[in-house]
């Protein structure tokens, strides 16, 4: 017993001192810092961008081509209250592109960022068809449609009254996404706004001593496109008038009553290259003859298209190339001014001094 005892004891001894054996895993971490960019929205506009008419006063295309109100004879940036600038924009943010973003036209003194907001744009899935016209790259990257990351945008602003839009003013479209970072259309526009439009006349009408039966002419006079300096308003310009009358109870007569016919009075024009001698208008719709000396007759019209529409037969001077249905020669751009020598065709009989009555001039802006 003694002998198994001291095995065993030493057994256990032996077991103590064993070392003890087991599976161990060792390893480390480091943190992970990701930053994504803030991506400033990116605004390119596409191909269609078109000015419009209110449609209150209709113009020469209105009246002519079916009633359209595309400004396609404006050819400067002037517009007037009522009249529509209307861009299609594409927007992008490779951030997000979501209801948080933005888009809004603007006008200010200074290209770029920061301009009055004017009006919102209205976002629209309608134009993905123009995608390719907008040219949309990052550098020389060419870009391909991402719903999840662009939209597109109408953008309309209309003119308002010169009370709060008059003047020179930068126009473009810009975007906010929900951060504050903000993108600007490249296309920045310059427009003057309500410009005040005028004619000049310079000189005036007298005939003095006319013999009946006779021609007398007049000095030349200078009529003008008055209108703001810098606003590149063009004038199309327009000429009527009324009968005259003796003011004073002469016992007037010329030839058969007391009234001088305006089909007595003609006008001679010139304006740059042409003159009214190049005028093809013949007896037509009640304005005179342009005979061999190249005088023209006067429609009669106490208000603009009143009592007959003035396109076609008032204007001053139909010569030139006609773009539109627009003579060229006809055209003042501003500052610029048409001469007229007025000839009187005075009947016989006729007695009377004749001073009441009207030659009017007219101009509209185009």
């Amino acid at each position: 017993m003694r002998k198994l005892l001291g095995l065993l004891l030493m057994t256990s001894m032996l077991l103590s001192v064993m070392p003890l054996a087991f599976a161990t895993s060792v390893g480390t971490g480091i943190g992970v810092d990701v930053t994504t960019e803030d991506f400033p929205p990116l605004v390119w506009m596409c191909d269609n961008r078109i000015v419009t008419d209110d449609s209150t006063e209709p113009g020469r295309l209105q009246v002519n081509f079916f009633d359209s109100v595309n400004l396609t004879e404006r050819i400067n940036n002037y517009a007037f209250e009522g009249e529509q600038i209307t861009w299609t924009v594409l927007v992008m943010d490779k951030n997000k592109i979501d209801q948080n973003i933005d888009v809004y036209a603007t006008i200010g003194d200074s290209q770029g960022e920061g301009n009055d907001i004017e009006v919102n744009c209205k976002r629209t899935d309608e134009q993905r068809n123009l995608f390719d016209s907008c040219n949309a790259r990052i550098l020389e990257e060419d870009l391909e449609f991402n719903e999840e990351t662009m939209a597109f945008f109408d953008c309309t602003l209309t003119v308002e009254t010169a009370d709060s839009m008059y003047g020179e003013y930068w126009v473009t479209v810009e975007a906010q996404d929900g951060d504050g970072l903000m993108g600007t259309m490249d296309e920045n526009e310059f427009w003057f706004f309500n410009p005040v439009i005028a004619i000049s006349v310079d000189g005036g009408l007298a005939f003095e001593d006319v013999r009946p039966g006779s021609e007398s002419y007049s000095d030349t006079i200078l009529v003008g496109n008055d209108a703001d300096d810098g606003s590149g308003v063009m004038l199309d310009m327009f000429i009527s008038g009324t009968d005259f009358y003796d003011s004073s109870s002469s016992g007037a007569r010329c030839p058969t009553t007391n009234q001088l016919a305006l089909g007595n009075f003609n006008y001679f024009v010139t304006n740059g290259a042409y003159s009214s001698l190049l005028d093809p208008r013949g007896d037509n719709d009640g304005i005179g003859t342009n005979d061999g000396e190249g005088y023209t007759g006067i429609g009669y019209g106490i208000g603009w298209n009143n009592p007959n529409v003035f396109y076609g037969t008032y204007e001053i001077l139909q010569a030139g190339p006609a773009p539109g249905g627009y003579f060229a020669a006809n055209v003042l751009a501003p500052g610029a001014e048409m001469a007229l020598t007025f000839r009187l065709s005075l009947p016989e009989p006729c007695n009377g001094d004749f001073d009441s009555g009207q030659i009017y001039f007219w101009g509209e802006a185009i």
